[in-house]
């Protein structure tokens, strides 16, 4: 006799997933995002907060499945996934705000956007971007707050139910 789970397999489940982070990166370095910036302020703002916004609902609704323990979805996949789509959010938009020669020192490239965001969401500060900028420090300071609440609420949510899984497959409870 031979048994079937019901386990979808992880190439079926991370599949989607790493397309989509693949996709996105490819996006953000050829993406035009030089028609963003200082000299279109409403568009860029606009697209900034409206991103942000949309990755946060996707997010928070992926934290409450992992703590509701929502059968069928799959928060631990989908969470990181989103986590990685604001890092590209704050990316592109500290490369936006860099147009102005007076908003950032040292940041020139989307590889350095890229750079000072995973830089400024490690806590590592490494000081060779540096925001100068009333704006550029506005926003560096959002993404730091946005880490702490959500991104780690997000990351939490993920590392509770990947314990709870691991307790059920252990017949333990003691990993919650």
């Amino acid at each position: 006799m031979v048994h079937r789970t019901t386990d979808p397999g992880p190439v079926r489940v991370l599949g989607p997933p790493l397309c989509l982070v693949v996709a996105t990166t490819v996006a953000y370095f050829l993406l035009p995002l030089d028609k963003f910036g200082p000299h279109r302020p409403l568009l860029s703002w606009t697209i900034f907060f409206v991103g942000l916004a949309i990755v946060t609902y996707l997010l928070l609704r992926q934290i409450m499945n992992a703590y509701d323990d929502k059968a069928g979805t799959h928060p631990v996949v989908v969470i990181p996934v989103l986590m990685f789509l604001a890092v590209l959010l704050f990316s592109g938009t500290y490369y936006a705000l860099a147009k102005d020669p007076n908003a950032f020192m040292g940041l020139k490239t989307r590889l350095d956007g890229l750079y000072f965001t995973v830089v400024t969401l490690a806590t590592v500060g490494y000081g060779d971007v540096v925001p100068q900028s009333q704006t550029a420090r506005l926003v560096t300071m959002f993404q730091i707050l946005y880490s702490f609440v959500v991104l780690t609420a997000a990351a939490t949510a993920v590392t509770r139910r990947v314990r709870r899984r691991a307790g059920e497959r252990l017949g333990r409870d003691d990993l919650t």
